[in-house]
């Protein structure tokens, strides 16, 4: 690939003419509802936000939950601007001590667990759904993240109720986090964080819960997600079908965002659509479908309105030479290609008693095993081209990021893998072709793996680099919402994994190494103190060329000790058809179904 190409696909260029179509009006009553749909690739497991973590399970609750902040749709980078916060919060000079205010007259959407009464929004909920995450019954993915902004007093309110046993106290007032009075809400830390704003726009996981809710379904949560947002869960199908309708108590909002000068798509889009009321479609119909072909038949055959991110399997056949296909250009189909601020993992569970360790001769094992994984082939083969190597952890379109890297995790050397091995002690000693333990007892690799096609192009590829060194692997298949179990339980040896970051801050993603991070982000339990030392410094250090440096520090530890593989970064290929209008990939947020809109003539027209 091209520098040119690479700064094209980081800028999010390649983008289809057709995007910023007219938007015919809607006429009241005269039409069927705007209905959005498409599919996920893998399976949701629930709607609470303090009890997820899987990316597709938070693409929904972002469109039904609000924090007080939220991302500019069209801005890049990025930008943030109030949500349910009537304007942006006050900041102390420090960075430790935030102040907003809300907006009054916001409601939850209407649910049993109100009693026939409106729900406003207010401080205290926000109060609330923070110390849910700190509620050690819950065990929330979410609460090793939120304790690195370090929000003074939730750690011991924690921490009490894991020594008493006894209940959580949620009426325990702490320092931290406390509503002033009714719509203020204050948030103080214990050290700066020059960053912290971004959390309060992460409205997949710090989204406001009603505690009503909560206490009126218990143990059924995951099933009742009740937010401030555009959207209400109809219909849920697990890993079938989600169904979500606007919230018809949604307040006034309106499309309205702030492009940049020189970004073309961003000003014909705000252009096209400013003023119109959000959300502009009146349903989100989501398919569950692993296989690829089936989404891919289900988009050609207009099931879909929308296939997100093209199985890299029919790149050939959709976007030949990178450019659409004739047949789909001619039915009006737009191409949105853009790098993915994602990353694949290999994840090694260094706790392992075979994989796992930190003496040199298992830290060769693991280093041998990425010197001799073939990433060109992968990305030519099970890839179709449409990724580029992963050089360090950090994502693109994230701070940490540096397009320029070369590290030694790219790097395809069997002939050094193998010497590794030998030089550590992974012989063939009774001359069945296959190496052993440095004591002599048999290696037996076992990599958790899912059913989809792709999972087994990748397998395969992985089986044969794996062959090649004279190290027997096996596969152990799941669905994928059970391998992620096994992986936070440490049930596992190798998992490879797919991360995509929620957030402009890449600190996020050196979380996966971060030792109190272990069984929630940090996958591999790694626990290095050198790289937590690393981490804590990054926490308060401003954005620049010191922060950056380490940033290349933290990864040099993660190549030299390789608890991960790092795989690719994805070049995601979005096809939509013509009448879906206003649609554009967020990069690094969840959130985008009320800015887009069906036209209902442009698919009626298809129809005929």
């Amino acid at each position: 690939m091209t520098g040119a190409l690479l700064r094209a696909l980081l800028g999010g260029a390649l983008l289809s003419a057709s995007l910023v179509a007219s938007a015919a009006q809607p006429v009241a009553g005269t039409e069927p509802p705007r209905t959005l749909r498409y599919a996920f690739p893998k399976a949701e497991t629930g709607f609470d936000p303090a009890q997820i973590s899987d990316i597709y399970s938070r693409i929904v609750t972002a469109h039904i939950f609000e924090t007080p902040l939220a991302y500019d749709h069209l801005a890049r980078p990025y930008k943030l601007r109030p949500s349910t916060a009537r304007e942006m919060p006050e900041i102390s000079e420090d960075f430790r001590s935030f102040t907003f205010r809300l907006r009054p007259g916001i409601y939850f959407a209407d649910d049993p667990a109100f009693k026939g009464q409106r729900r406003e929004l207010v401080a205290q909920d926000y109060v609330y759904s923070i110390k849910r995450i700190y509620d050690p019954k819950l065990k929330s993915p979410a609460q090793s993240s939120l304790e690195d902004e370090g929000i003074i007093g939730l750690r011991e309110l924690r921490e009490a109720a894991l020594k008493g046993g006894k209940p959580f106290d949620y009426d325990r007032e702490v320092e931290g986090i406390r509503a002033l009075d009714r719509y203020t809400l204050q948030v103080r830390l214990r050290e700066s964080r020059p960053r912290h704003l971004i959390t309060w726009a992460g409205r997949d996981l710090y989204g406001a819960v009603a505690r009503e809710v909560v206490e009126a379904y218990g143990e059924q949560i995951m099933e009742h997600p009740v937010g401030t947002g555009p959207f209400m869960l109809k219909e849920w199908r697990r890993s079938s079908r989600m169904v979500l309708e606007r919230n018809p108590g949604f307040r006034d909002e309106v499309y309205d965002a702030e492009p940049n000068a020189d970004d073309a798509e961003g000003q014909a889009l705000l252009a096209r659509l400013r003023g119109r009321r959000l959300p502009m479609v009146d349903r989100v119909e989501v398919s569950v479908i692993e296989e690829a072909q089936p989404r891919w038949l289900a988009f050609l055959n207009e099931e879909q309105d929308l296939l997100e991110r093209l199985p890299e399997e029919f790149a050939g056949q959709a976007i030949p030479g990178g450019k659409l296909a004739p047949n789909l250009r001619k039915r009006g189909v737009q191409q949105l290609s853009v790098l993915g601020s994602d990353i694949t993992l290999t994840v090694f569970n260094m706790d392992d008693p075979l994989v796992g360790g930190y003496t040199p001769e298992r830290v060769a094992l693991r280093r041998a095993m990425v010197l001799g994984n073939d990433q060109q082939r992968e990305i030519r083969l099970a890839r179709r081209d449409q990724a580029i190597p992963a050089q360090a952890i950090n994502t693109p379109g994230t701070s940490g990021f540096r397009a320029e890297l070369r590290t030694e995790s790219s790097e395809y050397s069997p002939a050094r893998a193998k010497a590794l091995l030998d030089l550590y002690g992974y012989v063939d000693r009774d001359g069945d072709g296959w190496r052993e333990l440095p004591d002599g007892k048999p290696l037996l690799l076992m990599l958790n793996t899912q059913s989809d096609q792709q999972s087994r192009q990748l397998d395969e590829l992985w089986k044969k680099n794996m062959d090649a060194l004279g190290l027997r692997a096996t596969l152990k298949t799941a669905q994928w919402p059970e391998n992620l179990k096994a992986a936070r339980a440490g049930n596992f040896m190798i998992w490879r994994v797919g991360s995509s970051a929620a957030g402009p801050d890449g600190q996020s993603a050196l979380e996966r190494a971060y030792g109190p991070s272990v069984g929630k982000g940090n996958l591999a339990r790694i626990r290095l103190p050198a790289f937590d030392a690393i981490y804590e410094r990054l926490k308060l250090m401003p954005d620049g060329p010191e922060r950056q440096a380490g940033f290349d520090e933290a990864n040099k530890l993660l190549v030299a000790y390789a608890p991960y593989r790092f795989g690719v970064h994805r070049i995601y290929t979005d096809l939509a058809f013509p009448w879906l209008v206003g649609y554009r990939r967020p990069p690094v947020w969840l959130d985008w179904w009320q800015y887009v809109d069906i036209d209902p003539a442009l698919q009626a027209k298809s129809a005929q």
